[in-house]
């Protein structure tokens, strides 16, 4: 009589039982279903957030004009650098570029016309170095080029082939950049001072590199000026 009732209790239970856990799989899915998403949004979030940074980081670095390292890139890069070379006892160059001419492009065809050709030319510059080189604009249409590992030799070099490469580029005529600006002449000036022989700190080696820009841009001239006198 008992094992009777006990069978009858437990019949009676089992579809009960069965649909609670049945419904109770159901929930833990859909909970299941509905942390992944959460967890997905989370990772779409975080994932925006790292762009924005790096945007951010990016925008920090670079000049708005022309797309190369900014002021701040190069006095992070030129203490970076000067410290790395003092330690590995290696040289580091530090060059400064001057664009002459486009003060002249300026006046003749305005801000916008020499705006966009100086794009061009820090760009063309920006590929002429190595991939661990910094390229930052310092000023109107001068850059600085930090070459860690160059010497002396080296780094005339590198300042050779840049005033060839100034001097026989020829942008592009087109919306950004008229047919008499592209063929505009335009060199380079170029000072080049480097560690340890002209300084062992980021300020010096800039003055050191700034003098011999002067030197440079003086002789040019005076070659310039014996040029059109013959």
């Amino acid at each position: 009589m008992v094992l009777s009732l006990l069978t009858e209790s437990l019949a009676l239970l089992c579809p009960a039982a069965l649909a609670a856990t049945a419904a109770l799989g159901v929930l833990l899915r859909r909970r299941g279903r509905a942390a992944e998403a959460q967890a997905e949004q989370l990772r779409e979030r975080v994932t925006a957030l790292e762009l924005d940074r790096s945007d951010l980081e990016r925008t920090a670095a670079t000049d708005d004009l022309t797309g190369v390292g900014n002021q701040r890139t190069l006095r992070l890069a030129l203490r970076r650098e000067v410290a790395g070379a003092l330690r590995e006892d290696r040289p580091l160059a530090v060059l400064l570029l001057s664009l002459d001419g486009f003060a002249e492009v300026r006046r003749a065809h305005g801000r916008q016309q020499a705006d966009a050709l100086l794009r061009e030319y820090a760009h063309r510059i920006a590929v002429e170095v190595r991939r661990g080189d910094t390229v930052a604009r310092q000023v109107g249409a001068e850059f600085a080029l930090l070459l860690p590992g160059a010497d002396a030799e080296g780094a005339e070099r590198v300042a050779a082939r840049l005033r060839w490469t100034v001097r026989r580029h020829r942008p592009r005529a087109g919306a950004a950049v008229d047919a008499e600006v592209a063929g505009a002449r335009i060199t380079a000036s170029i000072g080049c001072a480097v560690l340890p022989e002209d300084g062992r700190h980021p300020a010096v080696l800039l003055r050191a590199a700034d003098r011999a820009l002067t030197a440079d841009r003086g002789g040019q001239e005076a070659q310039d000026a014996g040029a059109g006198a013959a």
